[in-house]
């Protein structure tokens, strides 16, 4: 059970800046900064960090504090003056709890997210999947049998042993723990494909214009 603090309502909200915060970026840049960063679970010490999608962006988790050091490190980096498409949620903050897809018939849990279950407290079970878990329980499906549209759900869910926060990346100065990256090492990552993603975006609009005239 992971206890992650939420807010009241429907769809269940994650609290951050209490026991994370996330960095948003297009879906596009998040999945080539991922490539680059080298594939999850690579070893059994770099299980990979929590990452989740959202309609076109994708959030992926950091240690508490994350974001409150990300205007800092962009200037660090000499990535300060450029516009890009890098946000940060932190203390204060709300996150959609993400839903795990439904595989099978059955709605069986796979490696994506669900929306958790509040309790009267205010923390998310995030994880009634089945027992021991610490995963929410499968993502509902439409009448028509589709996951519904819109939600967020779990590209790379957390460690369900206990070990979620330990893998957040955070800033260290040895670029990051047995379990993380490091958070800076991230963050230049993520800036360098956000600078490239809008670039790309840019070339083609000129060339997309010009094909429907």
């Amino acid at each position: 059970m992971l206890g992650w603090p939420t807010a009241p309502g429907t769809p269940v909200r994650l609290r951050t800046g209490v026991r994370f915060d996330v960095l948003d970026v297009p879906v596009q840049a998040g999945h080539a900064a991922l490539r680059r960063l080298g594939p999850p679970g690579a070893t059994p010490r770099r299980p990979g960090f929590p990452v989740a999608l959202r309609g076109g962006r994708m959030l992926l988790l950091v240690a508490a504090g994350g974001a409150e050091e990300l205007p800092g490190l962009l200037e660090w980096l000499e990535w300060g003056s450029l516009p890009l498409d890098l946000t940060a949620v932190g203390a204060g903050g709300l996150m959609e709890a993400p839903l795990l897809p439904a595989t099978g018939a059955t709605g069986a849990a796979g490696s994506a997210g669900a929306t958790g279950s509040a309790d009267v407290a205010g923390s998310v079970d995030v994880g009634r999947a089945g027992r021991g878990s610490a995963l929410p329980p499968p993502r509902p499906r439409d009448h028509d049998g589709r996951a519904r549209r819109g939600a967020a759900v779990w590209l790379r869910p957390p460690e369900q042993q206990g070990g979620a926060e330990t893998s957040l990346p955070a800033l260290s100065a040895v670029g990051g723990t047995a379990a993380a990256p490091d958070l800076a090492r991230l963050v230049h990552t993520l800036a360098t494909e956000c600078h490239r993603f809008r670039l790309s975006s840019r070339c083609a609009s000129p060339r997309l214009a010009r094909a429907t005239r």
